[in-house]
C-alpha cells in the first residue's frame, strides 16, 4: 500500500497548479472550490488567533453583572473548520487518478493549519 500524504493548507497552491493544467469542467469546479478553501483557511487562522488571545470562554456584560460564555470566535472557528474539511474532501475527490498525479495520494483525515 502506498504511503498517503496528508493535505495541508500549503498544498492548496500545488493543487491549484494541477487543476489549472487540466483545463476541463472538473478543473473549473475544483478551482472555484480552491478559492473558497483559501478563504476558509485564512479565516481559520484569524479566528484561531482570536481564540488564543481571548480564550475559549469570554465575559459578557449583562446589565449590572457579567456572565461567562463561549467565545463567539470559537463557534465560528468550529463551523468554518467543518466547512473547510468538506471543501478539501470535495477538492481531493476531483484530483486525477493516482497514475496521472505522479503517485501523490492525499488523505484529508488530518486537516489542520500547520500545528
Amino acid at each position: 500500500m502506498a504511503k498517503k500524504k496528508v493535505l495541508a493548507y500549503e498544498d492548496l497552491k500545488t493543487l491549484k497548479e494541477t487543476f489549472e493544467k487540466m483545463n476541463n469542467d472538473k478543473s473549473k469546479l475544483a478551482l472555484s472550490l480552491l478559492d473558497e478553501a483559501y478563504f476558509c483557511g485564512n479565516t481559520l487562522k484569524k479566528l484561531k488567533e482570536k481564540v488564543e488571545k481571548d480564550g475559549v470562554v469570554t465575559e459578557m456584560c449583562q446589565g449590572n453583572y457579567n456572565i461567562d460564555r463561549e467565545n463567539p470566535a470559537l463557534k465560528s472557528y468550529n463551523t468554518t473548520i467543518k466547512n473547510y474539511q468538506t471543501l478539501i474532501k470535495q477538492i481531493t475527490e476531483l484530483l486525477p487518478n493516482e497514475s496521472e498525479n505522479n503517485g501523490d495520494n492525499f488523505e484529508n483525515d488530518d486537516l489542520g493549519d500547520d500545528e
